[in-house]
C-alpha cells in the first residue's frame, strides 16, 4: 500500500504530487497518457495573479473579478484562498524554473515578469510564456517530479475507485500497454483527470482524452457532482477544426469583426458574454473575424507565435495579412466533482480532487480566463498536502480484490461482445447533440429531447463493441471506456440545465433571460442512485 496515488498526470495531477512528495510522502501518479499530451500542455494564454507588474493590481481586485465572473454562485472562501495564493504560486513555478515572458524592467538584478489583460479582468493580470504557458509549466512540474523521485504508471487507464465504508482504498486500472486489469491501495487518493469537455465532441478545444473519467468514477463511487449545466464555450475557435485560438490575441489587441469588417462586442468582456454575442452574429447567417494584423508582424511572432502558426496549419491563412474565421466551442466544464474546502470529495472519505475535474466553487457560472492555470497549481498543492494529512492516520490495511474481479469480468465482456451499433458513430452523434441542444443558447424542449436521446444511446451501448479483439495496446478498448464515461456524466449535464430555470453566467435559456436569485442563486448538486441520477 503506498501513501498517496495522484490519478492524472497533468498540471493538477503534478502540482499535487510534488507537494506530496515534498512533504516525505511516497507518491505514485497514474495517467491514462504520458504527462506531456495532457490537456495542461494545450493552454496558451497565461495564469492570473495580482503582481501589478504591468499596472496598478492588488489581490482583492482579483478576488472581486472572480466573483463578478461567477455570477454570484462561488464559495467566496475558496475564491480568497486561490487568489490570495497565487502570487506565492507564480514565485514557486518561477523558482522550478518556468520561463515565464519578462519585461525589460528589474527588480534584483532579475527582469520582471511580464502581465496581459484577459476577458473580464480589471487589471493586466496573466503572466505568461508567450502563448505557450500551460505546455511550459507542463514541462518544468514533470522534469521536477522526476528528478524528486516520483514514480509514474503511465497507460494507465482509471476504471474504478475502490471503497469501503465510504473512505477511499485504492483504484483499479487498465494497463493499456498489457491489457491487464490492475488494483492500487493508497492511503489517500487525488483524483486530477480534467474536465469532460469531449461530451460535446468535434465541437470543443479539447483534447480527445478529456473524458470525464475522474468524475464518472467518483460518481459510481458515491461521491457527488455539482454545477454540471455550467459548461464554457470559448469565443475564438478556428471554424473548421475548433482550435484554440487564445484570449491572449484579443488581450494583446486583436479586434472581433462581422461580416461588414465592423466590431460588434467587447473583446475582453466575460467569455459568456462573448461567445453569446458571437453566436448571435453566426445565428444571422453571417461570418465572424478576429483580427490581428494591425499588431504587426514583429509583436505576433515574440508574443503569440503559436497562434500565427495553428491559422497558417489548420485554416490555411496568414493572419498577419488575413483575417481569421472563428467560432464559439465548448471549452470548459465548470462543474464536476463535488469538494469541501479541503477539496476531500463529500461522499468519499481521503479521495479529494483538484483541477477541471473538481468543482471547489470558484468560478461559478463563468471561469475568467487565465484561472484555470492558478487553479491546477494552487489547489493542486493543497489536494497534494492534505492527501498527506489525511493518510498520516489512515488504516494501512489494503482492500480485497472484489473491484478488481468485477472490472476484468467487465473488461471481458466488452472484448468478447459482438456490435450491431457503431460507438465512434454515436460519439460523433452525442457531441452535435450537445453543441446544437445543449449548447451556448439552451431550450427547455430541446434539452428534453436530448435527455431522451441520450437515454436511447445508453440503451445502445450492450449493442456497441469492439473491431479490435485485441488484449494489448487496445485504444479501440480506451475509446469505448471513455465514450461510456462521458454517456453516464451526459444526463447530469442535461438534467441541472433543465433543472435552472434562469440565465446565469454560461447557462443561458431562452424564455428565461434574467438571473433569479430568489429561486437559484445555489448550486445543483447530483449523486447516483439506483442507477439514475438523484
Amino acid at each position: 500500500m503506498i501513501d498517496i496515488l495522484i490519478i492524472g498526470s497533468g498540471g493538477a495531477g503534478l502540482a499535487a504530487a510534488l507537494a506530496a512528495k515534498t512533504a516525505g510522502a511516497e507518491v505514485t501518479v497514474a495517467g491514462k497518457a504520458y504527462p506531456t499530451n495532457s490537456q495542461t500542455s494545450m493552454a496558451q494564454g497565461g495564469m492570473n495573479a495580482a503582481l501589478g507588474n504591468a499596472g496598478e493590481d492588488h489581490v482583492a481586485l482579483h478576488i472581486a473579478d472572480t466573483i463578478k465572473s461567477a455570477h454570484g454562485i462561488c464559495n467566496e472562501h475558496m475564491v480568497r484562498k486561490m487568489c490570495s495564493d497565487a502570487p506565492g504560486a507564480i514565485a514557486w513555478l518561477e523558482e522550478l524554473g518556468v520561463p515565464f515572458s519578462r519585461l525589460d524592467t528589474q527588480s534584483q538584478g532579475i527582469k520582471t515578469i511580464a502581465q496581459r489583460q484577459m476577458g473580464g479582468a480589471s487589471a493586466k493580470r496573466a503572466c505568461y510564456a508567450q502563448d505557450y504557458t500551460g505546455l511550459k509549466i507542463l514541462h518544468t512540474l514533470y522534469d521536477t517530479c522526476l528528478k524528486k523521485g516520483v514514480d509514474f504508471l503511465n497507460e494507465y487507464f482509471l476504471l474504478n475507485l475502490i471503497t469501503e465504508d465510504s473512505t477511499v482504498k485504492g483504484a483499479t486500472f487498465l494497463d493499456i500497454r498489457s491489457g491487464e486489469v490492475v488494483q492500487i491501495d493508497a492511503k489517500s487518493v487525488v483524483i486530477a483527470t480534467g474536465g469532460f469537455g469531449t461530451l460535446y465532441h468535434g465541437h470543443t478545444t479539447n483534447a480527445f482524452g478529456s473524458t470525464g473519467d475522474g468524475v464518472a468514477a467518483a460518481l459510481r463511487a458515491g461521491g457527488a457532482v455539482s454545477d454540471m449545466e455550467f459548461v464554457q464555450f470559448h469565443p475564438t475557435a478556428l471554424k473548421h477544426s475548433a482550435i484554440l485560438i487564445s484570449e491572449a490575441a484579443r488581450g494583446e489587441g486583436g479586434y472581433l469583426l462581422n461580416s461588414a469588417q465592423e466590431r460588434f462586442v467587447d473583446e475582453l468582456k466575460p467569455r459568456d458574454v462573448v461567445a453569446r454575442a458571437i453566436f448571435a452574429e453566426l445565428k444571422k447567417g453571417h461570418g465572424v473575424f478576429l483580427d490581428v494584423r494591425h499588431l504587426g508582424r514583429e509583436k505576433l511572432m515574440e508574443l503569440l507565435p503559436q497562434e500565427v502558426e495553428l491559422c497558417r496549419l489548420h485554416e490555411h491563412i496568414d493572419p498577419l495579412t488575413q483575417l481569421i474565421p472563428i467560432k464559439p466551442v465548448a471549452h470548459y466544464t465548470m462543474g464536476g466533482i463535488d469538494v469541501d474546502d479541503a477539496l476531500e470529495i463529500n461522499g468519499i472519505k481521503g479521495c479529494f480532487a483538484a483541477g477541471e475535474c473538481s468543482n471547489a466553487k470558484i468560478h461559478g457560472a463563468n471561469r475568467l480566463g487565465g484561472n484555470s492555470l492558478l487553479e491546477i497549481i494552487a489547489f493542486g498543492r493543497f489536494a497534494g498536502e492534505n492527501a498527506v494529512k489525511h493518510a498520516m492516520f489512515a488504516r494501512a490495511t489494503p482492500s480485497d480484490d472484489t473491484q478488481m474481479q468485477k472490472d476484468k469480468a467487465h473488461i471481458a465482456r466488452i472484448l468478447m461482445q459482438e456490435y450491431t451499433v457503431n460507438f465512434y458513430d454515436a460519439r460523433e452523434k452525442l457531441g452535435k447533440l450537445f453543441y446544437d441542444k445543449v449548447g451556448i443558447v439552451r431550450e427547455n424542449g430541446k434539452l428534453h429531447e436530448a435527455l431522451d436521446e441520450v437515454s436511447m444511446m445508453q440503451a445502445e451501448l450492450p449493442k456497441m463493441g469492439l473491431k479490435d479483439k485485441a488484449k494489448e495496446h487496445n485504444q479501440n478498448l480506451v475509446e469505448f471506456l471513455e465514450f461510456s464515461n462521458t454517456l453516464l456524466l451526459a444526463p447530469a449535464v442535461i438534467s441541472a440545465a433543465i433543472a435552472r430555470d434562469e440565465s446565469r453566467g454560461a447557462h443561458f435559456k431562452q424564455g428565461f433571460e434574467f438571473e433569479d436569485d430568489e429561486r437559484f442563486k445555489k448550486h445543483i448538486v447530483l449523486q447516483w442512485k439506483n442507477e439514475e441520477h438523484a
